[in-house]
């Protein structure tokens, strides 16, 4: 029996086929946000109690690295920003539901391969799914006594992260709010452009340590940040303060409705403008009036290209 070596004509023919047309970075993003919103709503809220959780160790991790350290002020921030980005990669490797990055599901609407209503549903769900993940890690921390460590200094550090968030003004919230989530979605905007894991976690450090470091404002991070101070404050022992040499009174303004209308709403919209809006939209813009551009200069190149090819032929004849 012999046995042919030339190529079956099946092979030939699906080795003559084309490759599939690589997908663009905004056509990633509206299957990224199309998948967001289509997700079961159990699936949706279980995977967003993570992310929130995630968040709240990074933020735990930041404290830990700064608190104490004697290092230079910019220096000091950007390494806490690193030790940050261990919650934005929890969230991109392991899989979770993050409110910051779902905005981009903004793409996929663009598209009207969602409606508004779904949209709207999906952020509430993520965003109320990150709360209860927030809550439950400051539950844990407090309970651990991780306010104590360093002789206090730990707690410390987590009074005055809170009471500084509660002192900008609306504008100013709003504003960081902004910055924040255009580099958090522009890392993970860049995560699209591979497959690679490592890569993926490469690419998210730099963005996360930059508005970590420069002070910009996260809406889920707070979340965690600011109540967790507000724990300290409410029920760390007198003997605590009395160790450190402070009054509690001198952080009398970490209230709950400080926080809620001085920094959670302000920095919510900003992180919904940056990351949604301007990432988000901005780069679904720019791509869409190329490809109408395209699209209008179509006919105008097949008739220059019949007009080219009907001279020659006058020429010819």
């Amino acid at each position: 029996m012999t046995v042919s070596n030339q190529p079956s004509k099946s092979t030939q023919a699906e080795s003559s086929l084309p490759a599939p047309a690589k997908l663009s970075l905004v056509q990633q993003a509206a299957t990224y946000g199309t998948d967001k919103v289509v997700k079961a709503k159990k699936q949706s809220f279980g995977l967003a109690i993570f992310a929130g959780a995630f968040i709240a160790l990074a933020f735990v991790f930041y404290i830990t690295v700064t608190t104490g350290s004697q290092g230079s002020w910019g220096l000091t921030r950007f390494i806490g920003g690193l030790a940050f980005s261990l919650g934005l990669i929890l969230v991109v490797v392991c899989g979770g539901e993050l409110f910051t990055s779902t905005v981009l599901s903004s793409v996929a609407w663009a598209q009207k391969k969602v409606s508004t209503l779904a949209v709207m549903k999906c952020w509430a769900r993520v965003y109320a799914g990150n709360f209860v993940g927030a809550m439950l890690m400051v539950l844990l921390i407090t309970l651990a006594g991780m306010y104590q460590l360093d002789g206090g200094r730990w707690g410390l550090s987590a009074l005055n992260i809170a009471q500084h968030k509660l002192h900008h003004s609306w504008t100013q919230a709003f504003v960081l709010g902004i910055l924040c989530n255009m580099m958090v979605c522009l890392g993970v905007w860049m995560t699209f452009a591979t497959k690679d894991v490592l890569t993926k976690v490469v690419l998210l450090m730099l963005p996360v340590a930059m508005f970590v470091s420069s002070g910009f404002e996260h809406s889920i991070a707070n979340m965690f940040m600011v109540p967790l101070g507000i724990t300290i404050h409410q029920f760390a022992d007198p003997a605590w303060f009395e160790a450190l040499n402070i009054s509690r009174d001198k952080f009398a303004d970490l209230t709950v409705m400080n926080f809620v209308f001085n920094n959670l709403i302000p920095v919510t919209l900003g992180n919904i403008v940056g990351g949604g809006v301007f990432v988000g939209l901005g780069y679904w813009m720019i791509e869409n009036s190329a490809n109408s551009s395209s699209v209008e200069s179509a006919p105008a190149q097949v008739e220059a290209k019949q007009l080219k090819t009907g001279s020659k032929t006058s020429a010819e004849g």
